[in-house]
């Protein structure tokens, strides 16, 4: 379940489509990143074949699942065989209906699972959509996948495989990276971002996501990670946000350990060097949103471990 308190003044990332354009940026031959401006919306992927298509993810509502069929359609003409949702949050898969019934979704099946109460997912992200609940107002029913997978699994487009990997728990129960191997690329979803931006704990604590992270690491070697939000990234981001999720454990465990309750913690745990980007850098502006995942993850750490038993 979501963890859903938040910490004072917590803002949260802006998810509101309204103007929302798509950039893409061509990774390799039929392979594309469909990059949102202004971050950090969603993001979404192109992988094209002799026979047809996959997109990653489908956007928050039927308007912005049309317009990443568009901007599809100035690059291919193939058919758009498959639609993979790499997480079940509603901004990723709201837009599901809005494919063709010929396209046929593939997640995870954790992904699956989680996407049963179409209500409850609607009012979490109202949360982030700066007010504009009109934006998901007409979406009243949930397209669900029609296939599943455990841990991994393959497409064929023609001449271009795409796999699908579930390595475990991190922001969700149920994240997937799409990989194209020949590329090197990989479609993370909320699973992994640049290694300046931090991640978001919604649905666990730290020692479960670094396990994850650390199977992501061994099995892909990723020169290109296509984040579902914000800029594009590479592997260096793996061992930047297992670094942080360590650090962000132990601290938040010392905090406890000295008494601190939750809240004091919150203002007591800095952001970790090496997060937040240059004032230089094109995505500073996502530097407030960086300060308050961290002030979310470490209020997300200190709760679980609040559940976690006493050790005897």
């Amino acid at each position: 379940m979501e963890f859903m308190e938040r910490p004072p003044r917590y803002r949260g990332p802006n998810l509101d489509p309204t103007g929302v354009r798509l950039r893409p940026r061509r990774l390799d031959e039929g392979v594309y990143a469909l990059m949102a401006f202004p971050p950090p919306k969603d993001n979404s992927g192109l992988i094209v074949g002799q026979h047809g298509a996959l997109v990653v993810d489908a956007g928050i509502n039927p308007a912005m699942a049309h317009q990443i069929q568009q901007a599809v359609r100035r690059l291919t003409d193939r058919p758009i065989l498959w639609l993979a949702n790499t997480v079940y949050h509603g901004d990723h898969t709201f837009g599901n209906a809005a494919f063709p019934a010929t396209t046929k979704i593939i997640a995870s099946r954790q992904t699956a699972a989680s996407m049963t109460d179409l209500d409850a997912e609607k009012r979490a992200r109202a949360q982030n959509l700066d007010g504009n609940l009109a934006a998901i107002a007409e979406v009243t029913s949930w397209r669900l996948p029609d296939v599943v997978f455990d841990d991994h699994t393959e497409v064929d487009l023609g001449g271009r495989t795409v796999e699908l990997w579930h390595f475990g728990p991190g922001n969700s129960p149920g994240d997937t990276v799409v990989w194209v191997p020949e590329a090197r690329a990989a479609w993370t979803g909320n699973l992994l971002g640049h290694r300046r931006v931090a991640p978001m704990l919604l649905e666990g604590g730290p020692a479960p996501y670094i396990d994850t992270l650390a199977r992501f690491k061994s099995t892909l070697e990723v020169k290109t990670v296509v984040p579902g939000h914000g800029p594009l990234a590479d592997g260096r981001a793996l061992d930047a946000w297992m670094a942080y999720l360590r650090e962000l454990l132990e601290a938040v465990t010392r905090a406890r350990r000295l008494g601190l309750s939750a809240l004091a913690t919150v203002e007591t745990v800095p952001l970790p060097r090496g997060h937040g980007f240059p004032r230089w850098h094109p995505a500073a502006r996502l530097n407030w949103l960086v300060q308050d995942l961290h002030r979310l993850n470490v209020l997300a750490t200190y709760r679980d471990l609040d559940r976690q038993p006493t050790a005897a």
